[in-house]
């Protein structure tokens, strides 16, 4: 079979929420903070959906150099595509000025790091990338897919007053103590597609979909499929929304009506022939 519906696991934080749809039922013995769909651990990337009550604790991430300097295959950059957010939800990405490493230590462990970092409104639609060294936080409020590389590995620098451990030094040693730097702007494709994040370390686009399609991953770069709205058929596996799908060959999908997806493959480039739809190839 050319697609595999990817089973998930729900994490409780203490950030999350009860409310997953349409990701999971609702869960009243936890409060869910993550729901992962794990693709194994050769996987480039990793599919997450988060929901948050709080924000997340102060944090960065290794770059490919730092990690393998661990012995680990690959560093983390990440990308969040905004589901649904509350009034006022902010995500903090970078600081508002650059600082110095030493100055970023101090205002770390005083908790002064938390007005340091430049926290962005967020909304329904936004799409937000961070290269690993970005100092980060995700707001309250927010339902979003998140897109990484498949590492786990997170340096705390500041948790609120919550009792889990900071990693201080390794994270002082991996952070760009600076202002984040915007993505290019998404840009339409054809066909219902249209590119969010164009690496360098992964590609995300979202399509909509009408009736039939194929999906062809490119050689050598599996591809996910998250379905955000709409139900049908993946290789003639019911499928619909809440689900993520792993492909590494040709798969048929095709909906029931209209649908939307996120494809997320990894690599720089956009690969132009891993979306087509049926109407095109019968052409």
């Amino acid at each position: 079979m050319a697609a595999t519906k990817l089973n998930s696991v729900a994490v409780p934080k203490p950030w999350g929420r009860h409310d997953l749809a349409p990701w999971s039922e609702a869960r009243e013995d936890a409060v869910i903070g993550e729901m992962i769909y794990d693709g194994g651990d050769d996987a480039p990337l990793l599919i997450k959906a988060l929901f948050t009550s709080e924000r997340l604790s102060v944090q960065v991430h290794p770059d490919d150099d730092a990690a393998r300097e661990l012995g680990l295959p690959r560093g983390k950059d990440e990308a969040w595509i905004i589901l649904a957010a509350e009034p006022g939800a902010t995500i903090g990405l970078g600081l508002r000025h650059a600082v110095s490493r030493a100055e970023l230590a101090a205002a770390a462990r005083d908790g002064s790091i938390e007005q340091l970092v430049d926290w962005l409104p967020a909304s329904a639609g936004d799409v937000f990338y961070a290269p690993a060294g970005t100092i980060h936080a995700i707001g309250a409020g927010l339902t979003l897919i998140e897109v990484q590389q498949n590492l786990d590995l997170t340096y705390r620098l500041f948790d609120y007053g919550r009792p889990r451990d900071l990693h201080l030094d390794d994270g002082i040693a991996a952070a760009a103590p600076e202002p984040w730097s915007r993505q290019a702007p998404s840009r339409a494709l054809g066909e219902g597609r249209r590119s969010l994040i164009e690496g360098p370390r992964f590609v995300v686009e979202r399509v909509l979909v009408s009736g039939g399609a194929w999906l062809e991953p490119p050689v050598g770069r599996a591809t996910w499929l998250a379905i955000l709205a709409g139900s049908g058929r993946i290789d003639g596996l019911p499928c619909g929304a809440g689900e993520v799908w792993l492909a590494e060959t040709r798969a048929h999908v095709e909906f029931d009506g209209d649908g939307e997806v996120l494809l997320a493959y990894p690599g720089a480039g956009i690969a132009p022939g891993v979306w087509a739809s049926a109407r095109r190839q019968a052409a």
